[in-house]
């Protein structure tokens, strides 16, 4: 591997890359390109292809590029780049280097000083201006990285700009076995080559003290037999950074003494050294916030697909997610699901990018008013959605928020398909609501939860859902949901109607279903009248008595779908209930 170190005219214009040997990269002012120059107005968005061999790069200027390429100072088309060589675009520089993640074992320090808040808030700062400028920009520095690598190499631009002492700086890191690596390092002079971090102070800093800790070694000091390096800096800190990495991480800053210093002084005669370490602690302590802030902020973002914003609320901002674990409760569960869809993505294969957006846009009206109503949306099906309420706080109104959101799912999509060319205009749905003892709960790790429910009441949900095409209604509820809802969901919210007692295709326990409506504001064509009318119907149904029945069923309009499945077990048998007749219609298949 080889890493290819961007320079421009300021210190924090710079990047450090690794490049794979076998690949091929694009520099350019384009953002999105892995080698990208932002900073460079004389760079073109696409500007060079570099092409990665094992011990060189091979670059070719593109034609779209408006400004040369030099290399050894002549203006070229291509160039064959080896380890030590540079090469320049516009303003920047560019130069070739190996990689180096070793970390050295030096000689024991001349002096040890492991730093306590107490005493650091003694320390006068040096240098505020320049300090205080970068801290600035250093929130804007973190949240601004596409990913961690780029994180590390801002971080260490931004410290060699805020100690001007520091000659070398790295993103180290352990595993707890004292087994230490550079996750990134930079150093004030290129040219000057890699360093590597003592073993010794790293792991004193994150491991055994994890607080700041310095040494300073004498510079004549004589090496060991087991050193891994000549020891070029006198004076080097590490400073944890709790967040910052999977295990304990920290900043390493070094640098060597000016000629005032005599080794054998107190560090009190070093105060630049105790000033740097305090401000590297504070740049530590803002990095950590930011860090937690920003993955807090994933994990609420991945959460907000799930929960409505009060159970968000209630978890708090440390996210406690021990509310959420696995727990049984009643829980009212409701399955959306698209109509047809298995036709429509057949008769649309030649554009299944724009039948995905719509099916995006159709589980989207789902979900908003399943979190509009308080519940937890708990899987994505393809085209189904499954929802559900009643944990991980229990309500007593879990059935009739679930209600709610099924009849806002299905105003919105009958607006759709009243409103000309909308996207959703041909889509259907249908909707089962049950109610009952289940298991709801979360699985997964806490960077990224899924929640789901467990138990038969899933699987009725699921059924009722089915059931709306034979039934020719849009919405399905079980015995138990429409017992509750009949006494708390207000008339001018919605209605309500018991369709038939039946039995579903491989269940054992008959199921009396009803219909929720909309309110007769929204939904003129079915009266109050017309639901008694139909109910009245549904109990002679019941108790044998077909003939009545019939006539009750013959004052609903024709536009209603609903009475045609049972009217079609009535006529089939000639108005005349079966001798062996219970009440229970068995459906034949889902």
């Amino acid at each position: 591997m080889l890493e290819l170190v961007a320079q421009g005219l300021e210190s924090v214009q710079r990047w450090r890359k690794s490049l794979d040997p076998g690949q091929r990269y694009l520099i350019g002012r384009d953002p999105l390109l892995p080698l990208a120059i932002t900073w460079d107005p004389q760079i073109s968005r696409k500007h060079l292809q570099v092409d990665v061999h094992q011990d060189h790069l091979q670059l070719t200027r593109l034609d779209a590029a408006r400004n040369p390429l030099f290399f050894s100072g002549e203006s070229v088309g291509s160039c064959r780049i080896e380890i030590g060589q540079h090469f320049v675009v516009g303003s920047t520089s560019f130069h070739l280097t190996l990689p180096e993640t070793e970390v050295g074992n030096l000689a024991p320090p001349f002096e040890e000083v492991a730093f306590k808040p107490s005493e650091l808030r003694k320390i006068r700062y040096q240098d505020p201006e320049n300090r205080i400028e970068v801290l600035t920009h250093l929130p804007e520095v973190i949240s601004g990285a596409r990913d961690d690598n780029e994180l590390y190499h801002r971080l260490a631009n931004l410290l060699l700009k805020g100690v001007v002492h520091a000659e070398g700086v790295a993103i180290v890191t352990t595993s707890g076995t004292e087994d230490v690596q550079m996750l990134h390092w930079d150093r004030r002079h290129e040219t000057a080559g890699p360093f590597r971090p003592s073993r010794r102070l790293v792991t004193e800093a994150l491991e055994r003290r994890q607080s700041s800790v310095l040494h300073i070694w004498e510079k004549d000091s004589p090496q060991q037999h087991d050193l891994t390096m000549v020891q070029e800096f006198d004076w080097a800190f590490c400073t944890p950074v709790p967040g910052l990495a999977q295990g304990p991480a920290g900043l390493y800053v070094a640098g060597r003494m000016g000629k005032t210093f005599i080794p054998g002084t107190t560090l009190s005669d070093a105060l630049q050294l105790e000033a740097d370490v305090k401000f590297t602690e504070l740049v530590a302590e803002i990095i950590s916030a930011v860090v937690r802030a920003k993955r807090l902020e994933r994990q609420k973002a991945g959460l907000r697909q799930f929960f409505a914003p009060p159970i968000l609320a209630a978890l708090g901002d440390e996210l406690d997610t021990t509310l959420l674990e696995p727990s049984e409760c009643d829980i009212t569960v409701m399955f959306c699901d698209l109509r047809g869809f298995s036709q429509r993505a057949e008769n649309e294969a030649g554009d299944l990018i724009g039948l995905l957006e719509r099916v995006s846009r159709a589980l989207g009206v789902m979900t908003h008013h399943i979190l509009e109503n308080g519940g937890v949306t708990g899987d994505f099906q393809g085209d189904a959605t499954l929802g559900f309420w009643g944990w991980p706080f229990p309500s007593p109104d879990a059935a009739v928020h679930a209600c709610r959101a099924a009849l806002g799912i299905r105003a919105a999509f009958a607006k759709a398909a009243a409103t000309r060319n909308h996207p959703l205009a041909d889509f259907a749905m249908g909707i089962g609501i049950a109610h009952g003892r289940a298991v709801a709960g979360k699985i997964g790790t806490a960077e990224q939860v899924k929640v789901t429910v467990f138990g038969p009441v899933v699987n009725l949900a699921s059924r009722l859902e089915s059931m709306t095409r034979q039934l020719r209604v849009p919405i399905l509820l079980d015995e138990a949901t429409a017992n509750i809802v009949r006494s708390r969901l207000q008339p001018q919210e919605g209605r309500m109607r018991k369709l038939a007692r039946l039995l579903p295709y491989g269940m054992e326990t008959p199921v009396i279903v009803s219909e929720l409506l909309p309110p007769a504001s929204d939904f003129t064509e079915l009266t109050d009248a017309h639901i008694q009318s139909y109910e009245n119907g549904v109990d002679s149904f019941i108790a044998g008595n077909w003939d009545q029945a019939y006539r009750h069923l013959h004052e609903l309009p024709p536009s209603d779908r609903a009475q045609d499945f049972l009217m079609q077990q009535i006529v089939l048998n000639n108005r005349t209930a079966p001798a062996n007749w219970d009440g229970i219609i068995r459906l034949p298949s889902k």
